[in-house]
């Protein structure tokens, strides 16, 4: 397994790299903004590629002309939509995850309890278990496999238009996520996601859409005590 900071010199990194997307990958999101701390939704949750640093959306009128991507969060995990990273970077090969119907990807790779022993398709960076045919369970792990090849990342960047990560995008759009997770969800052994409330401890609040519907087979039924027939 490779990290990012086995790949040569910081010097080099840096040149490989642009400022934005070295950025958007060490980036820390949903922390309190210093700015607005005392205001509600008051989360870091955009950020702007101009920048290069993450705001909240009370901060995005001051970065009314600069490119801004919206970050979300699931499984306690930073993420974006892949439609807006699709515009600024190749993402083939990440593997995504739905919510209430948005396809997102994770910025960075989630932290894993344990090695995974076995048989199965691995991402290339952090041996993380995928779906085929992904090769990458993040944007950073993919970035990462294309420095360690020595590539150039102008290989998998894109020139993306502003109008399409404008501040007025923003306006009529709930700033807080809520649009796509009330509800994180969490991970089992082998990979599932299983839904709980986005506190740890809090009281699971079950909404139509977002959970996976169970269907129970009728094998799996329980059966009935038999019926006898009374003795005559």
């Amino acid at each position: 397994m490779w990290r990012r900071g086995e790949y040569g010199s910081a010097a080099a990194a840096a040149e490989a790299m642009p400022g934005w997307l070295g950025r958007l990958m060490e980036e820390s999101f949903f922390v309190g903004c210093d700015a607005h701390g005392s205001r509600k939704k008051s989360e870091k949750n955009i950020f702007c590629l101009d920048c290069c640093t993450s705001i909240c959306h009370h901060c995005a009128t001051a970065h009314p002309s600069h490119p801004l991507l919206q970050v979300r969060r699931y499984v306690y995990n930073d993420v974006a939509r892949l439609e807006d990273l699709e515009r600024l970077i190749d993402c083939s090969y990440v593997q995504p995850y739905t919510i209430n119907s948005a396809k997102v990807i994770f910025l960075k790779p989630r932290p894993q309890s344990r090695p995974f022993k076995g048989s199965g398709n691995l991402c290339l960076t952090c041996d993380r278990i995928l779906q085929d045919p992904f090769h990458f369970c993040s944007l950073s792990c993919k970035v990462d496999h294309v420095l360690f090849k020595g590539e150039d990342l102008s290989s998998i960047l894109l020139r993306f238009n502003e109008l399409d990560f404008a501040f007025s995008r923003f306006e009529n759009l709930r700033m807080d996520g809520a649009e796509l997770a009330q509800e994180d969800e969490d991970e089992d052994d082998a990979g599932n996601f299983i839904g709980c409330s986005s506190t740890p401890g809090e009281k699971r609040k079950k909404k139509g859409g977002f959970f996976p519907q169970i269907v129970l087979s009728l094998s799996s039924r329980r059966k009935g005590a038999p019926q006898r027939s009374p003795l005559s």
